[in-house]
């Protein structure tokens, strides 16, 4: 018998814990790249080379003691290792994107994130001081959003959705995604209107007053 499963199944909209309150609606929603999100926040190519490094340091030392043929012998163990390594990262890289969506509304940022910790991040344009846009290559990149105030957010929990290194505040970030320059600009244009736009309070009328 087969059961057809989604663990976000019961998200009333993808990416977010509730529906979108009357007035708010999603400008753009998408999730990182995961050969990028693989290479830059788990260090691919870095474990690969090390243990390329440590293949030819050991052929290098054997090679004139023991002949070319055992000393590549001798030195092949450290390749399968790397392999298996690089797989098993490229893995974490693939389910970590997989169960990331990010989204912008016209008066948010909001992140679900983690595999095994799923957690949902919601972010006023409000609480936002600044972002960052880190571009690379092929238009990837990573915008990082510096939080105003107090709001603190712990870096494991996070990670890899945060600005690499930035421990003491964490800066959630929406990593390797897709056409950033133009994610950027979305995001600019919203959170300047939303900021720029009149937050309209009741103010008790003389009415009330008097009746206290």
């Amino acid at each position: 018998m087969h059961h057809d499963h989604d663990d976000f199944a019961v998200e009333p909209v993808k990416g977010l814990p509730e529906r979108p309150p009357e007035g708010e609606h999603i400008l753009w929603q998408g999730r990182p790249n995961w050969w990028a999100l693989t290479r830059e926040s788990l260090s691919l190519y870095w474990v690969a080379g090390y243990f390329v490094a440590l293949a030819v340091w050991r052929f290098v030392t054997m090679a004139d003691q023991v002949g070319a043929v055992i000393a590549f012998r001798a030195s092949f163990p450290f390749i399968i290792l790397g392999a298996i390594v690089c797989a098993l990262l490229m893995i974490v890289g693939w389910v970590q994107a997989r169960a990331a969506v990010y989204t912008i509304t016209n008066r948010r940022v909001a992140m679900r994130i983690g595999a095994a910790l799923t957690v949902t991040l919601n972010l006023p344009f409000t609480q936002i001081r600044n972002a960052g846009l880190d571009l690379r290559r092929g238009g990837t990149g990573t915008i990082a959003l510096e939080l105003m105030g107090e709001t603190r957010l712990s870096y494991l929990v996070c990670w890899p959705h945060v600005r690499p290194w930035v421990m003491r505040r964490t800066q959630p970030a929406l990593r390797c995604i897709p056409e950033a320059e133009r994610v950027a600009h979305i995001l600019a244009e919203a959170a300047e209107a939303r900021v720029s736009t009149p937050q309209l309070q009741r103010q008790p009328t003389a009415a009330s007053v008097a009746a206290e």
